[in-house]
């Protein structure tokens, strides 16, 4: 058997000498709470510097944005000046953004849950709602090094460790992996059939195969990372994340070399795997 001793962390053990952080806490709620109040309180301290904030934004975790909608609306926190920019979106196999009004569709879940339930008095502008253009991914990346790069980038991590669908390509270098770009590109089965799973109720001939996302450049190049796990196999996840050799077969493993990273854990992920 091949020596993956990280595997055997105990609970209580998780964390102590890890590569990243590994902060943990009971349950998820303390967890998206945490992700909601970082993103809240730069927003409010930047604002009153007369800043504006850039973030990285996942569709999944998603716990975290009706926390951070009450919080906004709520203390009146003005997002004029905050730009979001979302990790990806799943495509059609035309390589055209799938339906706004897809189940599937990252953009509409930040239409109807974010976007849409924040006071239109304090919303942002739709021009600093961006998303990866399957038509123009470099766009993206142009954008975000103009605005001087994200503050955060949030997000969770996949059953491959992919970072948004920066999936593995163990071919690369950690160096090159670390340096992709905004793209379009497949989605592998693994993660095909963990988000069918999740978010289509097994239906996996129903997942699209194609996705836009944002690249590791600009994932590794935010000035902090916080990654959020909670679910089953995070349990394996995280420790692999927090531990393993850093490599572009397991994508995460690069934030170990980030200056301020950390990985928010709850009680379940961070459980012994078996």
């Amino acid at each position: 058997m091949l020596d993956k001793t990280y595997y055997g962390i105990s609970q209580e053990e998780l964390g102590r000498e890890s590569k990243i952080p590994v902060v943990k806490m009971e349950d998820s709620i303390q967890v998206f709470k945490a992700m909601a109040d970082c993103m809240a309180d730069c927003i409010a301290e930047h604002n009153r510097q007369g800043k504006r904030t850039v973030f990285i934004c996942p569709v999944g975790p998603v716990g975290q944005y009706p926390l951070f909608v009450e919080r906004v609306n709520r203390e009146k926190i003005c997002l004029e000046n905050v730009w979001f920019f979302n990790m990806d979106e799943y495509l059609t196999d035309e390589d055209a953004w799938i339906d706004n009004s897809h189940p599937l569709s990252f953009r509409g879940f930040m239409d109807r849950e974010v976007y849409g339930k924040i006071d239109p008095e304090l919303v942002m502008r739709e021009r600093q709602r961006i998303f990866p253009d399957p038509k123009n991914p470099a766009a993206l990346d142009e954008l975000l090094d103009k605005l001087g790069g994200a503050d955060i980038a949030f997000g969770g991590i996949g059953i491959t460790g992919h970072l948004a669908f920066n999936e593995p390509q163990p071919e690369l270098t950690p160096e090159e992996f670390a340096k992709l770009p905004t793209r379009v590109r497949d989605i592998l089965a693994e993660t095909r059939a963990t988000n069918a799973v999740g978010d289509l109720g097994g239906a996996l001939e129903l997942m699209p195969r194609r996705c836009v996302t944002i690249g590791m450049r600009q994932i590794l190049g935010a000035r902090k990372i916080c990654l959020g796990v909670f679910r089953d196999w995070h349990r394996a996840v995280v420790r692999r994340a927090a531990y393993g050799q850093v490599s572009a077969e397991f994508p995460v493993t690069l934030a170990q070399r980030h200056p301020d990273a950390v990985i928010l854990t709850n009680e379940n992920a961070a459980k012994e795997p078996f």
